[in-house]
């Protein structure tokens, strides 16, 4: 089948399996930065931003994406590397493997709420799996990257 939609920005056309994952389909176009974690879409390593809402490529066919925009990490370096500087200033990169699906959900959920209280960011968080944490260092990078996002705006 004939897939046409936009990765990162560019467009793309494509002849496609009927049955390719886009987590595969992606990893071919070089979006390494989408992992395969647990392939029952319980981890969130796989986490890509379609039409800018979370969506777990593992269990996400190529072709429902045809016509869309689709953004992984790679679309995002400069928003991700700002709230990475963040991760890191709380000490809560670990091993950093689960890093691009979780930044992808802050970031969805950042465009999403304008001022998520606490119970709302760990339930949009709740799809994301760190085994070397307990999040307490991802929540504290969370609100100091919304402290400093709330700053921005009201100056």
């Amino acid at each position: 089948m004939t897939i046409k939609f936009w990765l990162n920005g560019k467009l793309i056309e494509d002849i496609i399996s009927d049955d390719i994952l886009l987590l595969d389909y992606v990893r071919t176009k070089g979006c390494y930065s989408v992992k395969r974690g647990c392939e029952t879409a319980n981890c969130g390593l796989c986490t890509v931003l379609v039409e800018d809402k979370p969506v777990l490529s593992c269990s996400t066919l190529a072709a429902r994406v045809n016509g869309k925009h689709v953004t992984t990490l790679e679309g995002l370096q400069e928003e991700a590397e700002e709230f990475g500087a963040f991760l890191a200033d709380q000490g809560a990169e670990q091993c950093g493997f689960c890093n691009p699906g979780f930044i992808m959900n802050v970031l969805a959920m950042v465009k999403e709420l304008s001022d998520p209280t606490e119970e709302e960011i760990r339930e949009y968080l709740a799809g994301n799996l760190c085994r070397c944490s307990g999040f307490v260092g991802q929540e504290r990078a969370i609100q100091a990257y919304l402290s400093k996002k709330k700053k921005e705006v009201s100056a």
